[in-house]
């Protein structure tokens, strides 16, 4: 049989030059942004809120390979699954608490990664901060690595022009939301805060899902008066008109407003079916045409806020609402009550979905929260995967194979604990990695490693992506090596070429 001309991977490989070499110097034109928004990449930033480490994910260190396993964060040999020619691990764990809360839990991160290491790539770094908000930041900014820009920011920049809201983020109050500080980066590009997935999609639009539907002229008359008559004649407008925030208000109140009422996006992202609770029906609603898939992928979005963001997030890209989306859990307990009681030892199986503080529940148990936190976070990812790959976008390709998924973490954990100890707590660490899920990163790939005696991860040749112990990887150096798998144009930024990180 002959070989194909190209492989799949290889293919992608070439989308991506080609996006690059089309933005080249001319990126900010609105030529080539066109260009680019009609052949788009898309990035899924999904926080690892709390300090998620990366040794207790897919850089599991095993007992035997360590010279000090009882006082290091090791794992005993028959815990952790490998597979051959892979530098990816999984542990698969269960225990009756997660720190001081009784409850108990079970994950097989082996099974995700089973399937889907063929398109992770882990990245080694140091980080420069162990705060919180902070650290959340520089995971997006590369520590401001380019006048302060955004990594949500440049792909809505580049690839976002005809989307109706390029960059959304369904994570509020966190660094990850945060907006760059560069002024020239266009107001489209800017990102968009969303509190509550399952409900904003009804203030999407003015006339419909109200009690009492207003016919479409009539609200356009409503508006005129309010935008020539009313609003004119108020003191507060009288002095502040010619402020440069109610300016761009009133802007997008006019024909970016009427662009997204004329999406119909209150009928598309609505992932959730009529109800008693959520009479849709009854304000001439219905659910999205892709509500069924979306809950087949993610079934507990009605209970689950981490679902239901996932569930919007993938109808913004399949809509092409958006290009870029971020999301991730947050800090609040989440227990699912519909999980029945066993023994009443504990809680039941499974049924603590989000511990408190996420992943910095390590404070108190580092192994258990670690082990729930990851598994959270892969089974988003497989959700996210499954539909993107049924999206065809007409050239060959799906839209899986244009996505890059960025598990972002505010910083790592400690990487010693108490003489044999099963779980303890940790603080934060600088020290720690990236977990980028994609077609457009090298597969089944880790770049960098981890020291087996300090747990400590090291750096990698950006060029070759060979590693090198005692090299640390720069939050500059990632933020640039993601950008560039993107195909994201950083001519002239002063960021260091990662070809390594890049397909």
């Amino acid at each position: 049989m002959r070989r194909p001309p190209f492989t799949r991977r290889e293919f992608i490989q070439g989308l991506a030059a080609a996006s690059g070499t089309a933005a080249g110097s001319m990126l900010m034109s609105h030529q080539a942004l066109a260009e680019q928004a009609s052949d788009p990449r898309f990035l899924i930033v999904l926080c690892a809120s709390g300090g998620g480490s990366i040794i207790d994910g897919p850089l599991a260190i095993r007992a035997s390979e360590s010279a000090t396993p009882d006082t290091l964060n090791t794992f005993e040999d028959s815990l952790v699954t490998g597979w051959e020619g892979s530098p990816f691990r999984a542990v698969d764990l269960q225990g009756s608490s997660i720190g001081a809360i009784p409850a108990s839990f079970s994950v097989t991160p082996s099974e995700f990664l089973a399937r889907r290491r063929k398109d992770l790539m882990v990245s080694t770094w140091n980080r420069t901060s162990v705060n919180h908000a902070i650290g959340q930041r520089r995971a997006i900014t590369g520590n401001e690595a380019w006048k302060g820009r955004t990594l949500q920011e440049m792909v809505a920049w580049q690839y976002g022009m005809d989307a109706p809201i390029p960059n959304v983020h369904l994570l509020a109050g966190m660094g990850y939301s945060e907006r760059g500080t560069d002024a020239t980066v266009p107001n489209y590009a800017r990102g968009q805060i969303v509190p509550n997935p399952s409900i904003w999609p009804l203030s999407l639009d003015g006339r419909k899902g109200g009690a009492f539907p207003i016919e479409p002229e009539v609200l356009k008359a409503i508006r005129q008066h309010r935008n020539k008559v009313f609003e004119p004649a108020t003191d507060f407008d009288r002095v502040f008109r010619d402020a440069p925030r109610l300016v761009e208000w009133k802007d997008l109140r006019g024909t970016p407003q009427e662009r997204i009422e004329g999406y119909d996006l209150v009928q598309k992202l609505m992932f959730l079916d009529h109800s008693e609770a959520f009479p849709l029906a009854d304000f001439g609603l219905s659910s999205s045409p892709a509500a069924q898939a979306v809950q087949a992928a993610f079934p507990k979005l009605g209970l689950d806020p981490l679902d239901a963001s996932a569930a919007l997030a993938f109808l913004l890209l399949k809509y092409r609402v958006s290009v870029s989306v971020t999301l991730g859990p947050n800090f609040d307990f989440v227990y699912d009550e519909t999980v029945p009681y066993d023994d009443g030892a504990s809680l039941p199986l499974n049924s603590v979905r989000n511990p408190p503080l996420a992943f910095d529940v390590s404070h108190q148990g580092h192994r258990a929260g670690q082990a729930v936190m990851w598994s959270r976070l892969y089974s988003v990812v497989d959700g996210l995967i499954s539909l993107l790959e049924n999206e065809d976008m007409g050239d060959g390709t799906s839209m899986w194979d244009r996505t890059l998924i960025y598990i972002a973490s505010d910083f790592g954990r400690e990487k010693t604990r108490p003489s044999g100890a099963d779980d303890w707590g940790t603080g934060h660490s600088i020290n720690n990695g990236v977990a980028a899920f994609s077609p457009l990163v090298p597969g089944d790939t880790l770049r960098g490693g981890v020291d087996p005696d300090t747990g400590l991860t090291y750096g990698f040749d950006p060029q070759t992506g060979d590693p090198e112990p005692g090299r640390n990887m720069a939050e500059a150096e990632v933020f640039s090596g993601l950008l560039g798998a993107l195909g994201v144009d950083t001519s002239g930024s002063g960021l260091p070429d990662m070809p390594s990180m890049r397909s």
